[in-house]
């Protein structure tokens, strides 16, 4: 069991914090404090849960020795002591230690890999499944850049996605998809088999990554597009190559203003994550067994239509519903994703 001494400690931070906050905390603090109060109640509230059934598990033993509460309490003691591992294990993972990223907004990349057109259609289909899973989970889901191929699939797609968690669950997605189906151009009937990389950063802030003019070079380029009166007329596309990492970011909305911001905001993701990536691997000797480590160069799922079945192949995950899952329900995989990590880690922590 965890030290009560530790957990003493953590409730001892949790009030200070929550009578800063109502004492009235200067202005410059406000939002470090109540980050650190929201990432502590829920552990917080774990903690109390815990002892309020040891406590309960006490009082009820002491009830033996009374005649007229023996009764109960032989009916309550084998409950309190069943939920008590319960709610021990509980403690444990809110006590896990936190992605630092988890609570960010996250910038979400499609691309098309092996399988040309196919490929193309497919990089579209998990776009809409993700806009979709967003909308079901009340987050925001903005477009920020999507470049769309003659039949409909995506060339290049990269979103902005703002809500509770969204990193900490997105996460999960980096890496290869793979799908098995028959496109609508075969007509054999033969089953083809596409893939598209999914890449989810964890949105950077400028006091994350300082990026020297020097570093960046910028060009602007006309648009392009369907067609129209105004296409070709102005230089409102923008595309910013990083010069030390060779990254080239690119956007094509129709302000160059907002097109250099999105840029800058979509290379401080991917230098961000480079870093991350690079502290990980530092204190990781096995990137491989991380979990949402970003690593792209493995296939992580495979999505069957003939079957109508998906399969997460880092946790042997098989789910009959491939259609509710393409209609952007991943909760089901998701929840099995954090919590094949949250085991993982437990696991670390007991050795």
């Amino acid at each position: 069991m965890v030290p009560a001494e530790k957990l003493d400690q953590i409730v001892a931070r949790f009030e200070y914090l929550e009578a800063r906050l109502n004492a009235g905390a200067a202005p410059a603090e406000i939002a470090a404090i109540s980050r650190e109060y929201s990432e502590l109640k829920p552990v917080v509230d774990q903690i109390f849960a815990f002892r309020r059934a040891e406590s309960d598990l006490a009082e009820a033993q002491d009830w033996l020795s009374d005649p007229e509460m023996k009764a109960l309490a032989e009916d309550e003691i084998p409950k309190l002591k069943a939920r008590l591992p319960e709610l021990e294990q509980a403690l444990r993972i809110a006590l896990l230690p936190k992605d630092a990223a988890d609570a960010r907004p996250a910038i979400l990349e499609i691309r098309p890999g092996t399988g040309g057109d196919e490929a193309s259609l497919f990089a579209a289909d998990l776009a809409r499944m993700y806009q979709r899973h967003a909308e079901r989970m009340g987050w925001r889901f903005d477009v920020l850049e999507s470049q769309t191929s003659d039949l409909g699939g995506i060339k290049e797609f990269t979103a902005h996605v703002q809500g509770e968690g969204v990193y900490a669950r997105l996460k999960y997605e980096s890496g290869v998809h793979r799908v098995q189906r028959v496109p609508e151009t075969e007509a054999s009937g033969r089953i083809h088999t596409s893939a598209a990389t999914v890449a989810v950063l964890p949105e950077a802030e400028e006091v994350d990554i300082d990026i020297p003019a020097s570093d960046i070079r910028i060009d602007t380029m006309r648009s392009s597009g369907a067609g129209g009166q105004h296409v070709n007329t102005t230089d409102s596309a923008v595309r910013i190559t990083h010069l030390p990492t060779g990254i080239v970011v690119t956007s094509s909305e129709k302000s160059q203003h907002q097109n250099r911001a999105i840029a800058m905001q979509v290379l401080r993701a991917r230098l961000y994550e480079m870093e991350r990536e690079r502290l990980h691997s530092e204190r990781a000797a096995d990137r491989k067994s991380q979990v949402g480590s970003g690593d792209r160069s493995e296939r992580i799922r495979t999505y069957n239509f003939p079957q109508g079945r998906m399969t997460d192949h880092r946790i042997n995950l098989t789910l009959y519903s491939l259609g509710q899952i393409m209609d952007g329900d991943l909760t089901t995989v998701i929840d099995a994703l954090v919590a094949d990590d949250q085991a993982g880690k437990l696991a670390e922590m007991g050795a």
